[in-house]
């Protein structure tokens, strides 16, 4: 069964979470330089197969888009471009940040091991992931 990939995508960085092949577990794969998210997804595609891609969708807490939500448009449209064939869904990601940074917290990560941004958006993208999985299931 092909796997499922969420990228929590960001002006600076991009988390980016899949599945393993049966669809059940979300995993933390990287997180990587915005700028250069196509090419890496060029050869992962290149490597795994792939069904769908999950694009967080920033909104503010009366639904309405939040300021970021300008730069993550124009990344679904250079994704779209690049990769025509793929399925792409958008799934709200209020409060994956925080919840990443409460998941690092509840794992006993010290305090300088939470200031790692990089950590924070990949474990984001899994919390992103792993919800997609769960509203599946039921």
């Amino acid at each position: 069964m092909p796997r499922i990939l969420a990228i929590d995508y960001g002006f600076k960085r991009t988390g980016i979470a899949v599945t393993d092949e049966l669809q059940i577990i979300a995993s933390g794969l990287t997180t990587i330089p915005s700028e250069t998210a196509i090419s890496f997804l060029t050869d992962y595609f290149a490597k795994e197969n792939v069904s769908k891609v999950l694009i967080g969708e920033p909104k503010q807490m009366n639904g309405q888009p939040s300021e970021s939500a300008p730069i993550i448009e124009k990344f679904v449209t250079d994704f779209t471009n690049a990769f025509p064939t793929m399925k792409v869904e958008r799934v709200d990601e209020r409060f994956s940040s925080k919840m990443a940074f409460q998941t690092m917290i509840d794992s006993g990560l010290k305090k300088k091991q939470r200031q790692n941004k990089a950590l924070l958006d990949e474990i984001a993208a899994t919390i992103m992931l792993q919800d997609y999985l769960t509203r599946k299931m039921i």
